[in-house]
C-alpha cells in the first residue's frame, strides 16, 4: 500500500462514532458533457458539493492533460480530482490508468475522512484499455478502518470477467470483518459480473440501477456494492442539472456500518 502524504485537517472529528455515511459515484467523463461538446467541470464541482457526500467515487478522472488546459480557459491549475475536492474533501486518493504524452486519467476517491494508506491495482488486459482499482483504507471513527474500492471495468465482456477474478481476490484479501464499499462503472450491461459479485457483495439497490445514458437511463452500468454495511437509501441523480454533466448519471447511496 502507498502512504498517502499529509494533508489538511478532516472535517469530522476522530471521536464521535460514525453509523452513516453517503456515498457517491460518478463517471466523470474527463469533465465533459456528452460527445465531449463542452467543458463543464466547475458546474460538476457544483454539482458534487450540494449531494453533501462523505465519499465520491471518481471514474474518468484527469491528472493531468496538456492540450485540453491549453485549449479551455477555465481548465484547473490543479488535477481535476482535486479541483473537485476542493475544501469539502480534505483528503483525497488517484490512481493513474491511462498515461499518454499528454497527460493521464484514472480512478479517484474524495473523502472527508484520513486516508490512511491506498493502493492502485492495475487490471489492465495487454494490448487494450487501461483499467484499475483503486483501494483506499480510511480511518473512520468507531471502526478500526473501512475499505473502499473504486472500480472502473473494460468494455469487452472477457475483459471484466477476468477484470472481476481479480476485484474478488483483492476483497478475499482483505479483513473479513470490516466494512467495504465498491463503487464505479463496472460497464455490466449484460450484468455477468454482478452475478459473479452477488454472493460475495450486496448491491446498494437491490439489483443494478439504470444509470446510462444520464439523459434517460437504459443500461445497468455503475453500481454500489457493500459488505459489513448496508443500504438504507439509495437514488439515481437523472435529472437535471446531472444529466447535463456527464454521459453516466450519479449514484448516490446512505450507507450503514
Amino acid at each position: 500500500m502507498n502512504p498517502t502524504l499529509p494533508a489538511p485537517r478532516c472535517i469530522i472529528d476522530k471521536v464521535t462514532t460514525v453509523h452513516h455515511l453517503t456515498v457517491l459515484t460518478l463517471n466523470v467523463h474527463k469533465g465533459f458533457t456528452l460527445f465531449n461538446r463542452r467543458f463543464i467541470l466547475p458546474e460538476l464541482r457544483e454539482a458534487v458539493r450540494s449531494t453533501g457526500a462523505d465519499l465520491v467515487f471518481l471514474q474518468e478522472v484527469h491528472g493531468s492533460h496538456q492540450h485540453h488546459a491549453e485549449r479551455h480557459p477555465k481548465w484547473p491549475q490543479t488535477p481535476q480530482y482535486e479541483f473537485l475536492a476542493d475544501s469539502m474533501w480534505p483528503q483525497f486518493a488517484y490512481g493513474r490508468n491511462a498515461v499518454y504524452p499528454h497527460g493521464d486519467h484514472g480512478n479517484a476517491l474524495l473523502s472527508k475522512f484520513p486516508i490512511r494508506a491506498h493502493d492502485n491495482l492495475d487490471v489492465s488486459v495487454h494490448g487494450n484499455e487501461e483499467r484499475g482499482l483503486l483501494h483506499c483504507q480510511l480511518e473512520v471513527p468507531g471502526h478500526e478502518q473501512v475499505h473502499t474500492v473504486c472500480v472502473h471495468l473494460g468494455l469487452r465482456e472477457a475483459h471484466r470477467q477476468r477484470q472481476v477474478g481479480l476485484l474478488l481476490a483483492l476483497l478475499d484479501s482483505l479483513p473479513p470483518d470490516e466494512p467495504v464499499i465498491v463503487a464505479g462503472d463496472f460497464n455490466d450491461w449484460r450484468l455477468k459480473a454482478d452475478a459473479r459479485l452477488s454472493g460475495h457483495l450486496a448491491e446498494a439497490f437491490g439489483k443494478p440501477a439504470r444509470s446510462f445514458p444520464a439523459r434517460l437511463p437504459m443500461l445497468r452500468l455503475d453500481r454500489i456494492y457493500l459488505r459489513n454495511a448496508q443500504a438504507c437509501e439509495a437514488r439515481v441523480l437523472s435529472r437535471y442539472p446531472w444529466s447535463h454533466l456527464s454521459d453516466h448519471a450519479p449514484l448516490v447511496a446512505q450507507v450503514t456500518l
